[in-house]
């Protein structure tokens, strides 16, 4: 099951832009924007403020551009990127040669890395320390309980079924969340259970739901240890050292 498996990892900040264009003859230029303009205007694809298809072609490539910016958004002038690349355009003499681009490229690169792992660090101290703290409250309350491997759990619902075990393929609603309520995957919302095999899922999971008795649900909170541990799924809904909460219903064991 894909979300309860590792999660594809994303790379540090990539930055590709992709610029295709036809040069019209200065014979057909008029022609071919007074053509762009009509079939514009004739579409039932009518944006106020674009008019025609090179405005709206232009408009979704300066949104791409700038989503693909958005994770370097302050490391950057915009207005001194848009200077390079009219001047790239037009081509007219650059301020740089491409021997000082590389190097430029390579020690931005550098210096983004250095960000981020600090960045991921401090994010993972202070995920752990939550945690911790979280925990140790959340085992105080009544009908909380706890594992020897620091799982926590709480009955909803007992079922009378037979218990899986690490090996069992089973078939389960869940709903996962981060401690301060946000959702990151839910069966319920997909409108379908999910089967997955329970040795192939984080060790919480796999430890909790062999406590369960088919019909039963349950909820667990997963310390960052037994879930996605320092990494978390880097790109992706779980931050480093989270921890985690799951409601679990185990519906069936598949032979």
């Amino acid at each position: 099951m894909k979300s309860l498996r590792l999660l594809p990892v994303a790379s540090a900040v990539g930055l590709i832009l992709a610029l295709a264009a036809c040069q019209p003859n200065d014979g057909g230029k008029d022609a071919g924007s007074k053509a762009a303009t009509a079939k514009g205007a004739a579409s039932g694809d009518a944006i106020p403020g674009l008019p025609t298809e090179k405005d709206q072609a232009s408009y979704m490539v300066g949104m791409d551009i700038g989503k693909s910016l958005q994770p370097i958004k302050d490391e950057i002038d915009v207005e001194v990127m848009v200077r390079a690349l009219k001047a790239s355009l037009a081509g007219q003499k650059l301020q740089m040669t491409d021997e000082q681009a590389q190097k430029v490229r390579e020690a931005f690169a550098q210096r983004l890395q250095a960000k981020q792992i600090a960045d991921m660090m401090a994010k993972a101290k202070k995920n752990a320390e939550e945690g911790e703290r979280f925990l140790a409250q959340n085992a105080n309350k009544p009908n909380v309980k706890a594992t020897a491997s620091g799982l926590q759990y709480e009955v909803l619902r007992q079922g009378n079924g037979p218990t899986p075990k690490a090996t069992d393929l089973v078939v389960a609603h869940y709903s996962g969340k981060l401690l301060d309520g946000t959702e990151f995957d839910s069966s319920y919302k997909r409108g379908e259970p999910a089967t997955f095999r329970l040795d192939q899922v984080v060790p919480g999971w796999s430890e909790g739901v062999q406590m369960m008795p088919v019909g039963s649900k349950y909820r667990f909170w997963i310390p960052a240890k037994l879930g996605y541990g320092e990494q978390g799924t880097p790109g992706g809904p779980i931050p480093p050292n989270a921890t985690l909460v799951f409601e679990v219903e185990l519906l069936e064991i598949k032979k």
